[in-house]
């Protein structure tokens, strides 16, 4: 089973305020190590950043396999269909764009689950206390975190299910954060994946130093 990677990269990044896909992070921008990830992993067959004109053209052209690109939508949900609209392979995998310490092995390694189950994702367990607060932000109550996990990406399904599910999104006109989200709405269960090295979101200027570090 083919598969193909829809890397999204269509976020204005006003929480960080620059652009924090071109930043650099040991000579390599943050949009360009997730792509290099992807293009070195076996089976993945091409490459979709969903991204404006302009931050796609900084990635460059030599790469080892096809790579395309294709306009972001209002929400999340939208550029991953958008990107959806290109991929003819029987699996696809969706990234952010803003994880660039993905590693090839564990891709690859979602790729073969997703082959398996259907669906797969990248995660990592919950293993701090979780607290539940009340509305002014005093602790209540303590949140057993059996069984508990932080979502990451990629997360790799059957192109079909994909469709289906966020077919099924914009019936009932939902909004989801995420791919295992909208596959859930079809009742279809998604093996998680626990990630062997750390897989961070630059979200913050703070994580530019810490992936830096963690490179290192």
């Amino acid at each position: 089973m083919r598969c193909a990677a829809i890397i999204v990269a269509a976020g204005s990044s006003r929480r960080m305020g620059f652009d924090k896909l071109a930043a650099e992070i040991r000579g390599s921008s943050v949009l360009r190590r997730s792509v290099d990830a992807f293009m070195a992993t076996e089976g993945i067959t091409r490459v979709i950043v969903v991204a404006p004109e302009d931050r796609f053209a900084s990635l460059g052209s030599d790469f080892p396999k096809p790579l395309l690109r294709m306009d972001g939508g209002k929400e999340r949900q939208n550029s991953v269909e958008n990107g959806l609209s290109l991929v003819m392979e029987e699996l696809v995998a969706v990234h952010d764009g803003a994880r660039p310490l993905v590693k090839p092995e564990t891709i690859a390694a979602c790729i073969l689950a997703a082959r398996e189950h259907g669906a797969a994702t990248l995660a990592r367990q919950v293993t701090e206390t979780i607290k539940r607060s009340d509305a002014d932000a005093f602790s209540r109550e303590s949140v057993s975190r059996e069984n508990l996990w932080f979502m990451e990406t990629p997360q790799i399904f059957r192109s079909d299910l994909l469709r289906e599910a966020y077919a099924e999104v914009s019936k009932r006109e939902l909004v989801v954060t995420d791919e295992v989200s909208a596959v859930e709405t079809i009742g279809i269960p998604v093996k998680l994946i626990a990630s062997p090295s750390p897989n961070l979101k630059i979200t913050v200027p703070a994580d530019i130093e810490l992936a830096e570090a963690l490179l290192k």
